[in-house]
């Protein structure tokens, strides 16, 4: 291999254990993705409801009800005003970490947590009580600053807060809550899909806040990390909380590790410019890289148009609505899979089995779609086929949902040393949800204009991001979060820009 696989995955073993508190904050913390994967899924069920269509987006809704017979079958729903409404949470969500990232610093992990709970919540009221367009975008700004500074923040605290071996699984939570949020709001919106006049739409919308507010007051009654505790000078306060997340006295090695990568933070002047330093190459380029594949695997197309994309395919209403839920259910139970799998086979193992599989699965939807509908949009799937489309969409969820998905906000919230950590995970969450914003806000059109193709287009990435991970991306299966360095020290190509020192 092109690494040195033994010196990376000799584990340092801490002193202490597994302990229901770690346990308890951690699955307190990683609710903090409920309101992110719940928005993907809610804006997902909106664009499908006609009555939201016909308050918000009335020339999509003639287009799709009047001139279903003429229209190619690819460009029934496009629509930029559309577009901007699913893709409008993603403007604030790239700019938001930038700030989430000082405040994240200067005053702890918690206090991100808390302030975006507390936005998401003003958000989601605003939306599910919109009058016009205006107020739904300004809803859905505010929604973006929300996930912005809980996607910055929660996977940082979850890594600094999960002990070495376990440190993979429990930062996974941060995943399996996203997917969760993506269930419920199939479901919410399932449930709600025959309900009268606005309730269809606005009850979903509003039960965000719901979400929100968990956020919050959950953040409210966590600890801050011992690392961020550290930061302020607190020196015995971080101490006793890591016997305590460790559940035992003795844990002066990891304190050492974490003391002097504190001291070393504290030096720092700015964090922004000290990670464009040689020194952190590694760190910078995959902060950038990883997020720029992930988001490049076409997740969030088949996520935020699902049932769109199953009514193109020949599905009812109710029926997409329906197929959006078992994709759901299966982004849970596959997420389930990562969290058990991650600290035994490793993160790279994770990352080739997913993108052979999402691979393998979407170039084979592609071939159905095209020998279907061709480039007219004019055909239709029979029910074996449309069963068949179906089973592979869920294939892909499930491969992503072990692989790219968790591991796209585990590696870079665990590769960082703390002085750059908070200012890592921001470049992250902003490039991610940059061509979140990008991609989706394009998808209806590129869907329109490049027709079955367009599955093709994110086969291509996927194949270069497997070519990624092989040459670039080390295993960090088991090394402590504060001893990284002997990671990129025996890495073939990134040990000549990592000083001894």
């Amino acid at each position: 291999m092109l690494q040195e696989d033994n010196a990376q995955n000799e584990e340092k073993k801490y002193g202490g254990k597994v302990t229901p508190l770690v346990l308890v904050i951690c699955l307190v913390a990683a609710t903090g993705g409920l309101i992110f994967g719940y928005d993907v899924g809610v804006t997902a069920g909106a664009t499908t409801s006609n009555e939201f269509l016909r308050k918000f987006f009335p020339s999509v809704y003639i287009k799709m009800k009047c001139e279903m017979d003429k229209e190619d079958g690819y460009c029934k729903f496009d629509s930029q005003m559309l577009t901007l409404f699913t893709s409008s949470i993603y403007m604030a969500a790239m700019v938001a970490p930038i700030f989430a990232s000082s405040v994240t610093t200067a005053y702890g992990r918690r206090t991100s947590m808390i302030l975006g709970g507390l936005v998401f919540f003003v958000g989601s009221l605003l939306g599910s009580a919109a009058l016009n367009i205006e107020m739904l975008i300004i809803g859905r700004l505010l929604l973006g600053v929300g996930v912005g500074f809980g996607n910055q923040s929660v996977p940082v605290y979850l890594s600094e807060m999960a002990p070495t071996k376990l440190r993979g699984a429990l930062n996974i939570f941060f995943q399996m809550a996203i997917t969760v949020g993506i269930l419920v709001s199939c479901l919410v919106h399932y449930s709600t899909s025959n309900l009268g006049g606005d309730w269809g739409w606005r009850f979903p919308l509003g039960f965000a806040a719901i979400l929100g507010l968990i956020m919050a007051l959950g953040s409210l009654l966590l600890p801050d990390t011992p690392n961020s505790i550290l930061t302020k000078g607190q020196n015995g306060k971080a101490k006793e909380l890591l016997q305590k997340i460790r559940g035992t006295e003795e844990v002066d090695e990891e304190f050492q590790e974490l003391f002097k990568a504190s001291e070393a933070a504290k030096k720092v002047e700015n964090p922004w410019k000290n990670i464009t330093e040689r020194r952190h190459r590694p760190q910078l380029v995959l902060c950038i890289l990883i997020p720029f594949f992930q988001q490049l695997t076409g997740i969030n197309v088949v996520m935020f148009y699902a049932p769109v994309l199953f009514k193109t395919l020949g599905f009812g209403d109710r029926a997409a609505l329906m197929s959006a839920v078992l994709t759901g259910i299966v982004n849970v139970l596959a997420t389930l899979v990562a969290i058990l799998l991650v600290d035994k086979l490793g993160r790279r193992f994770l990352f080739f089995q997913g993108a052979i599989q999402m691979i393998i699965c979407q170039t084979t939807v592609a071939v159905m779609i095209g020998l279907r509908y061709g480039s007219t949009g004019e055909g239709f799937f029979t029910t074996k086929e449309a069963n068949m489309a179906l089973f592979l969409i869920c294939a892909y969820v499930a491969a992503f949902a072990w692989s790219w998905g968790p591991l796209g906000w585990l590696v870079p919230s665990e590769i960082c040393p703390l002085e750059i950590r908070s200012v890592g995970q921001a470049i992250n969450v902003s490039l991610n949800m940059t061509l979140t914003f990008a991609i989706n806000q394009g998808f209806l059109s590129m869907l329109c204009y490049m027709k079955f193709g367009l599955f093709f287009f994110f086969v291509l990435f996927q194949i270069m991001m497997t070519i990624f991970i092989y040459f670039f991306v080390p295993e960090t299966k088991g090394v402590p979060i504060e001893d990284m360095k002997r990671v990129w020290k025996a890495h073939w190509f990134w040990q000549d820009f990592v000083p001894d020192y």
